[in-house]
């Protein structure tokens, strides 16, 4: 007998639809799975046969092929499992075929006929959802992850008994729809409250932040760099449901899904080691895993003592800093993954860390400088849209009991920014100005006389490229959006020229 059963497959955050086709029919008992199938789907054929057995079916004696449709492209994973078997069992007529068709088939099986939870489940669904398919069968353990796929009619099962159970007529509830309710009081790692003095630092980061503009902040040792980046995500805006969906895609194809919480609902905020290797950053190994960059989509990239990490590693960061995606090519596969990430980064001003300190003698040669500061080369550099640099502060201030700025009252400064952005974007298909092309900066980013001669002033006596200049408009429009004016004013022009990047000349010299 020959039967068809309706599954997915993933291609980077997509999926792709697979046909399970089975055919069965007496003779020498084999059975063979063709259709360019990795060794992990291979393997599915015992985990099939125990699972049948162990789940009270007959795995009888007969010449079985089975192809996985498309042939020529590659299949991965073990979400086939569930598709392979109950094509099987159609097929030698232990299941009625005619309910089949009506579902699409995922979940990996274990030795004894259970479901187990796979990776990838919502863009799975999404994928399937465009193409028209509303019903799905999928494990028990991927529920809430389903849950947040409108208009889906999931039934999360536990086994192939129950798989088996609903298509000969029993009932079983769907999954219920999840409720996207997104509150941002949850407590921070680091209170900005906690940062005595360093009001420019707060600054650069509150309008970072609002515009998800790349940032550095140098200084010396102990002066609260890193304090200050993790007080990030107290102040972070809280994400749309479309920015939540994009964002756990990403991590449900990691896996990197919590199995009770089934969405990504907080801005991630991403710190590798600067031992980190280019492909943990960027992506890639056999199976084209999405890297750092992809998993701090819509949030925070933070790169602690930037200097440290490889150079190589740091150069793979300037694609996705400008364009927004990451292009990860193999042999066996080429797939792209979204990196809209705000990238804030941080570094001492030379190795010993005391350059320009008023409390410390640096012990650096002028060649020391040049050669800590030269490895991040200028185009890098130019792609950073905020310079702060953190200085010491007074034991004074350090000690004071002056009550401080706290994270909840400039996240509400930042939400307002955010919701005028979204407002303004909500045709263009962005969220945040960090992301304007060449045609919307001169939609939304237009200046007075006065305004412009600054930044031609300025773009001549500095040698600023026309990203620099581009990135000035940028972080202005967001200067202005934070104090809620339609147009751009001059001072907000001269505040993003402030805080723009200086040359690497100017780091070691100052």
């Amino acid at each position: 007998m020959f039967t068809t059963i309706k599954s997915y497959a993933l291609d980077g955050i997509d999926g792709f639809p697979v046909e399970v086709e089975v055919f069965t029919q007496n003779g020498l008992p084999t059975l063979d799975i063709v259709g360019l199938a990795t060794s992990a789907v291979k393997e599915s054929k015992e985990r099939m046969r125990s699972a049948i057995t162990n789940s009270g079916f007959d795995f009888g004696a007969h010449k079985t092929v089975i192809n996985l449709a498309p042939a020529d492209v590659r299949k991965e994973g073990s979400a086939l499992d569930l598709a392979i078997t109950i094509g099987y069992l159609t097929a030698v007529g232990q299941v009625p075929y005619s309910q089949c068709g009506k579902y699409v088939f995922l979940g990996e099986l274990s030795l004894d006929g259970g479901l187990r939870k796979i990776n990838g489940v919502m863009p799975l669904l999404i994928s399937a959802m465009q193409a028209g398919y509303k019903k799905f069968i999928i494990p028990y353990e991927n529920a809430s992850e389903a849950a947040y796929v409108n208009g889906a009619e999931v039934y999360a099962l536990k086994s192939l008994t129950e798989v088996v159970n609903l298509l000969i007529g029993l009932v079983y509830k769907p999954v219920e729809p999840g409720n996207f309710d997104v509150k941002n009081d949850f407590l921070p790692e680091v209170d900005i409250s906690d940062v005595k003095g360093q009001l420019l630092a707060k600054r650069g980061l509150e309008i970072a932040v609002s515009g998800s503009h790349n940032i550095l902040l140098c200084g010396s040792p102990g002066t609260g760099k890193t304090m200050l980046a993790k007080c990030v995500t107290g102040i972070m805006p809280k994400m749309t449901f479309e920015e939540a969906i994009e964002v756990t895609k990403i991590h449900s194809v990691s896996g990197l899904i919590h199995a009770e919480e089934g969405m990504v609902k907080r801005r991630p905020f991403r710190s590798p080691h600067h031992t980190a290797s280019i492909y943990s950053l960027t992506g890639g190994g056999n199976k084209a895993v999405p890297g750092e960059v992809s998993l701090a989509h819509n949030g925070v990239l933070f790169l602690d003592e930037m200097p440290e990490y490889n150079r190589k590693t740091l150069e793979a960061l300037r694609q996705p800093l400008e364009d927004g995606t990451i292009s990860v090519s193999r042999v066996n596969k080429s797939v792209s993954y979204p990196a809209h990430f705000m990238l804030i980064a941080s570094m001492n001003p030379c190795p010993c860390g005391y350059y320009g300190s008023q409390v410390r003698q640096c012990t650096c040669t002028l060649r020391d400088r040049m050669n800590y500061v030269s490895k991040i080369s200028g185009p890098l550099l130019d792609r950073i849209d905020i310079y702060v640099t953190v200085d010491n502060i007074e034991y004074d201030e350090f000690r004071s009991r002056r009550p401080e700025e706290k994270s909840k009252d400039v996240r509400e400064r930042v939400e307002r920014a955010r919701e005028i952005q979204r407002k303004r974007f909500a045709c263009d298909g962005i969220y945040t100005n960090s992301q304007m092309n060449n045609g919307m900066i001169k939609k939304f980013c237009a200046i007075d006389n006065e305004s412009e001669r600054l930044l031609e002033n300025v773009f001549r006596s500095q040698h600023l490229s026309p990203r620099s200049a581009t990135r000035i408009l940028k972080v202005a429009r967001t200067i202005a959006d934070l104090a809620g004016r339609d147009n751009i004013s001059q001072d907000d022009i001269a505040e993003a020229i402030q805080y723009k990047t200086i040359d690497k000349k100017e780091m070691v010299f100052a």
